[in-house]
């Protein structure tokens, strides 16, 4: 839902179609919706819309939608073949086919005409890039909250930070959807005592990355885990956020403050700071 206002709401209906999953057609539409506020969009993903028998199934279904709420619903599409995407251009909709605006500019300026092969984007990084974000993602998992240090030499980033931070999404973000190899470690009092990083980390001070929070923020999320304990007091959090930042910056770390960032922002950031963003498998 995109563009929340409690005042005055309009609900309107979107469907993401694609001849594949459907997530580039729901990510570049998203971007769009969320420049308008006041609207509540009724979203619905059709995938694998890859023949003309399941286009007209499509079409049905948003006719239906369209007459059953008096409006005009809003196609975005990533259809490359061109009788399918005309089924939809001729039903009662605003269709917005993002290849059709996009690469018919690309094919003038590099003057090359394009495949038009359905699923070519899967097709193209699949063979390279799946195995890579596969392991990024076993080796994220196995270097989870500090589980071990074995094997830190071949991190690509190593998130810092305390307890509840926003770490592990993060973590987990960067393998996914970038083949990111990250690991994470939680700064605890103890490492406070100490006034130094723990070892292991010092000898791979050049990946870490810290992620910090504002401690009314923390305390909230803490208090979710474990009610009414030390360790979601706000007294503590503010301390245990106190000192984690006192330590990154005496360490010189590169830090952010994760409170009101996505973890979309929070990635992009880390890729740029410990400049991975070049080698990120997009």
């Amino acid at each position: 839902m995109f563009g929340y206002n409690a005042i005055t709401m309009t609900k309107r209906t979107v469907f993401f179609v694609s001849d594949g999953t459907g997530i580039t057609a729901e990510s570049l539409g998203h971007s769009l919706l969320s420049q308008f506020e006041g609207v509540e969009w009724v979203q619905h993903r059709l995938p694998f819309i890859n023949t003309r028998e399941k286009a007209l199934e499509a079409v049905q279904r948003i006719e239906a939608v369209a007459e059953r709420d008096g409006t005009c619903p809003i196609v975005f599409t990533t259809l490359v073949d061109d009788e399918i995407s005309s089924l939809l251009e001729q039903a009662p909709v605003l269709c917005l086919n993002f290849f059709k605006t996009f690469l018919a500019p690309i094919e003038a300026e590099i003057n090359i005409k394009s495949t038009h092969t359905v699923g070519r984007t899967h097709g193209r990084t699949d063979s390279s890039d799946y195995k890579n974000r596969i392991e990024a993602i076993n080796y994220t998992l196995a270097h989870d909250d500090g589980i071990t240090d074995r094997d830190l030499s071949t991190a690509d980033v190593i998130l810092v930070g305390v307890s509840r931070c926003g770490k592990t999404p993060t973590s987990l973000y960067l393998a996914m959807q970038f083949g990111i190899k990250a690991a994470n470690f939680p700064l605890i009092p103890e490492d406070f005592d100490r006034g130094t990083l723990p070892g292991t980390l010092k000898e791979h001070k050049e990946k870490l990355f810290g992620l910090t929070i504002q401690p009314e923020r923390l305390a909230q999320i803490r208090e979710e885990r474990r009610p009414n304990s030390k360790y979601a007091s706000l007294a503590n959090c503010r301390q245990e956020v106190s000192d984690a930042e006192k330590m990154m910056r005496r360490e010189g770390i590169h830090w952010l403050d994760s409170s009101s960032k996505s973890i979309e922002e929070i990635s992009t950031t880390v890729l740029q700071e410990i400049r991975l963003d070049g080698r990120a498998s997009f």
